[in-house]
């Protein structure tokens, strides 16, 4: 099987600061104990076994944030290594929309080859348990106005979120068309044990389909569903697709994360197995093409 893998991580503990990794926690996603060690595309090609990845989208790995440019001068050195084999192909960077420095930042990280985008986490929840930020970043008035600053420099806005919040999302979508954003995780189903947290869900990811300049990754279910099966994910994998249109949506492996859940092979031949009477043309649309077209690779 050949896939475009449009969500992975790596990180080397040796020459880089991930503070989430130099003290790691215990969070409802995961163990982060279990993933202080080194993930280099060696890894994931050795993960990957009989999937062959032909490219691969690198999303920011909550690195040191007082030099988020360095992940990306370290990964554009990654990805002229032959045994990379040009790898990661795409770079989503790291930036705080909210910072004074933001327009410098977003430039150098522009001045990269391979950036494609920028991802800022905008995770917010009434539970603790699930909050990442513990701040409203789409009501902050800087960061809206900064946030004009990704179509000078044509890069797209890797979207992660609760499905709380994608009504403010699609307003953003809306008052940013002209700029490429990317659903992560697929819109984060968090609270997915009440027929509301179901609705909530659905109901935001429509909303935010309806911005055509809105797309989807589909992945990460490892994160909220550690035991997952083909059967448990196969609702929200096929909603989704039914959602943003099969033109819209792209399947990822969220690697070394998910890796604590699954085996590289177990994830895509799950997706495999979800769409397999799909046609030829809309599994290669899913599994690569889309990929390569939103992500410009």
């Amino acid at each position: 099987m050949q896939v475009v893998d449009a969500h992975m991580h790596l990180w080397d503990l040796n020459t880089h600061h991930y503070p989430w990794l130099a003290e790691p926690g215990v969070s409802f996603v995961c163990d982060a104990r279990d993933l202080k060690h080194d993930y280099l595309i060696t890894d994931l090609l050795r993960d990957a076994g009989e999937i062959e990845v032909l490219k691969a989208v690198h999303v920011e790995a909550n690195h040191d944030p007082v030099d988020p440019v360095e992940e990306t001068r370290w990964l554009q050195g990654v990805a002229g290594d032959a045994a990379s084999r040009g790898m990661p192909n795409a770079i989503v960077a790291a930036v705080d929309l909210a910072s004074p420095n933001a327009a410098e930042i977003l430039e150098a990280h522009a001045a990269f080859a391979n950036t494609r985008g920028v991802r800022q986490i905008l995770n917010v929840h009434d539970n603790p348990l699930y909050d990442y930020i513990g701040r409203h970043l789409m009501r902050d008035t800087l960061w809206r106005e900064q946030f004009a600053l990704l179509r000078r420099h044509d890069l797209s806005f890797d979207l992660q979120l609760y499905p709380s919040q994608m009504d403010e999302a699609a307003a953003l979508a809306h008052a940013n068309a002209d700029t490429q954003f990317i659903v992560n995780h697929a819109g984060m189903f968090v609270d997915r044990n009440s027929v509301a947290g179901y609705r909530a869900w659905r109901d935001g990811m429509r909303t935010l389909a309806a911005c055509p300049n809105v797309a989807v990754k589909i992945g990460g279910f490892g994160m909220l569903d550690h035991r997952w099966s083909v059967e448990s994910i196969r609702p929200y994998v096929l909603e989704t697709i039914d959602t943003f249109g099969v033109e819209r949506a792209m399947f990822a492996s969220n690697f070394p994360v998910d890796r604590l859940f699954s085996t590289y092979e177990d994830v895509w031949r799950a997706y495999a197995a979800i769409v397999a009477d799909m046609s030829d043309a809309e599994k290669d649309a899913l599994f690569r093409r889309n990929a390569e077209r939103i992500y410009r690779i």
